[in-house]
Parts: C-alpha cells; sequence; structure tokens
C-alpha cells in the first residue's frame, strides 16, 4: 500500500462556503429506514433523528449525510414517494435545530435529490449508482450546482452482489470514473467526490484490493471518500457482526486515510474525528 504524503489539497463549494479537504472531513451517517444493515444507525423517531443529528454535530462530523432508502445486499424497493416523505420529515426536524449545517442526501433519484435541495437547502448528493439508476441526475445535480458524490456500483442494491466479475478491480474502476467525470464536467458539475464503493459489487477480496490500491485514485484528481464503516468486509473476515465492528472500521479508516481519503463517511463520528487528528498529526510531523 503506498502511503500517500503530499496529495493535493482540494476544496469544495458547501452551500456557498469554500471548504478544504486538508485535514480530511467525516460525515456522520443519519438513516431514516427500518432496514439499514447497521441496527444502530437507524433513527425513526422524532427524538432519535434530532438525537443522532446533535451526536454528529457535537462529536465533529462536518457533514450529516441522511438516507431513506437501505442500500444493503438484498434490500428491498422503496418507492419515491415513501423516500421523499422520510427525507422530508427528518430534514424539517434537522433544519428546526441546525438550520445551517452541511447536509448530504443519499439517494440515486434525480426529483428526490433536486426536492432536497430546493426544499431544505441540501449540501450535496450522494449518488450510489453513479447516475445509472436515473438518466436524469447528472443534468439535475448540474443545474442545482451542489456537490456529488459518484459511487461505483453495478446492478442495483438488490442485485450488486451478482456483479462481481473484473478484470482488474482497480484498472476497471479508473475507467468508470474517468468515463463519468469527463461527462460531469462537460455538463458543468464542478465539485465531484469520487467514492470507490466498498462492499457494492465487490467480493471481501475485492474490498480489500481496493483498499490496498487507494492511492492509485488520486490520478483522476478527484476528492476522495471512504465509506467502509461496519461494513461486511470487517465483520465477515472476523466472523462477527456489525455491532462488534467499531475497531476494525478505525484501522481500515487509519488505511483510507493513508491511501489519501478525503472525507471518511462513518456511523461512528468521535472515534472517526480522532483517526484524523492522529493520522493527520503523524502525517505532518516532520
Amino acid at each position: 500500500m503506498n502511503v500517500v504524503c503530499d496529495k493535493p489539497s482540494f476544496t469544495i463549494n458547501l452551500n456557498g462556503d469554500v471548504v478544504a479537504l486538508t485535514p480530511p472531513l467525516v460525515m456522520g451517517i443519519l438513516n431514516v429506514t427500518p432496514d439499514s444493515f447497521y441496527a444502530g444507525s437507524r433513527c425513526n423517531t422524532e427524538t432519535a433523528v434530532i438525537s443522532r443529528a446533535r451526536k454528529i454535530v457535537e462529536q465533529g462530523g462536518a457533514i450529516i449525510d441522511i438516507g431513506a432508502y437501505s442500500s444493503r445486499p438484498q434490500a428491498e424497493d422503496v418507492p419515491e414517494e415513501e423516500e421523499m416523505n422520510r427525507l422530508s420529515r427528518a430534514l424539517s426536524l434537522i433544519r428546526s435545530v441546525y438550520p445551517d449545517v452541511y447536509i448530504s442526501v443519499d439517494t440515486f433519484r434525480a426529483e428526490v435529490a433536486r426536492r432536497c435541495v430546493e426544499e431544505f437547502g441540501v449540501t450535496m448528493i450522494n449518488d450510489i449508482s453513479g447516475g445509472e439508476l436515473d438518466d436524469k441526475m447528472f443534468e439535475t445535480v448540474a443545474s442545482l450546482g451542489v456537490p456529488y458524490i459518484l459511487m461505483h456500483m453495478r446492478g442495483t442494491p438488490r442485485t450488486m452482489q451478482e456483479y462481481t466479475n473484473y478484470g482488474d478491480i482497480i484498472a476497471d474502476l479508473l475507467m468508470y470514473f474517468s468515463e463519468k467525470t469527463d461527462k460531469l464536467r462537460l455538463m458543468g458539475v464542478n465539485d465531484i467526490i469520487i467514492d470507490p464503493g466498498f462492499g457494492f459489487s465487490k467480493t471481501l477480496d475485492d474490498n480489500y484490493l481496493l483498499m490496498n490500491g487507494l492511492s492509485e485514485f488520486q490520478v483522476l484528481g478527484f476528492p476522495v471518500l471512504a465509506g467502509i464503516s461496519r461494513k461486511s468486509m470487517i465483520y465477515k473476515l472476523l466472523g462477527t457482526s456489525p455491532e462488534e465492528s467499531l475497531n476494525g472500521t478505525t484501522v481500515l479508516n487509519t488505511l483510507a486515510l493513508l491511501g489519501g481519503a478525503d472525507i471518511l463517511r462513518v456511523h461512528d463520528v468521535k472515534e472517526a474525528v480522532e483517526t484524523v487528528k492522529i493520522v493527520t498529526k503523524t502525517l505532518t510531523t516532520r
């Protein structure tokens, strides 16, 4: 694994604020779904939503990433109206307490993205499908002028583990991101963050090959997000469970930062913020 010590200094525009990604940012997960793979992330009451948002902010999370559609393997489809209803309720609550907090919405639907930005001032769109599940997503993000997290996945959350055949996973993903970012740039999207999609259309070994080669994505010239928190690449390897995967998450977050990650998407904000501080101090003390 190559350790990235002198990587580019990226900035992104968040609601008009130019925010530096040095040191890396921590994004806290807030799920308003009944079936997310990690039960501890589910917030299905008003009290739970507000409590979770407060915890993310107070523990140093820079961005709240809210999702209303479970993307775990074999997840059932959620109708668009139901996804939007869940998001509307939660976003209204969060905005009543934190009117200026940066919020990312985890959705692959262009209309949901548009409404969240226009109605609730959402800061960025996190699309697990990289525009593959809604052909209007790229033009919608371009018109909204918000940052876009471009993730790699094949198929849908329900079918993605049927599509894990790669020649060279790093080379295949570099080609994927190169083509997608070229298209986004031509459409006028200025702030693009790439997410290799750990756990999405990847075998256990694929995930670790990806982690080992994470530094190679620096060649694309875009910030990199790593979303590893409590995923099956940890608990299947160790024979445990999502609930027992905090230590493994911290280890992999450390490796991701050494490999050049600019944003960590996590369930456990305090631990991730501490990891960023320690790794940053280590890499910058000469």
